[in-house]
């Protein structure tokens, strides 16, 4: 079964989504920017969710992490919880 480890940042506008990444493509740390911007509890960790597998997280999520270039920030992605910006940090098939 297919897994992923994933961390996000989690805003409630899509406009400080776009700031945060343009800011993390700038050189800005994640992790950091986690902790200081999102509304998750997992910002604590710097944004780590940890490992997961499929249908673990909310299809948007799923769509993402188990499809996009592990170390690529993507976003913003809408969720019924607000705006992401996600990083797959590892995943196995």
């Amino acid at each position: 079964m297919a897994k992923a480890s994933a961390r996000h940042i989690l805003v409630n506008g899509e406009e400080q989504c776009n700031d945060l990444k343009a800011q993390i493509t700038a050189g800005a740390d994640f992790a950091e920017l986690a902790k200081q911007h999102s509304g998750c509890p997992s910002g604590r960790d710097g944004g780590s969710l940890g490992e997961f597998g499929p249908g673990m997280m909310v299809p948007e999520f799923d769509q993402v992490v188990f499809s996009a270039p592990i170390g690529e920030v993507q976003g913003p992605v809408k969720t019924q919880f607000g705006y992401h910006l996600l990083e797959v940090t590892e995943r196995t098939d």
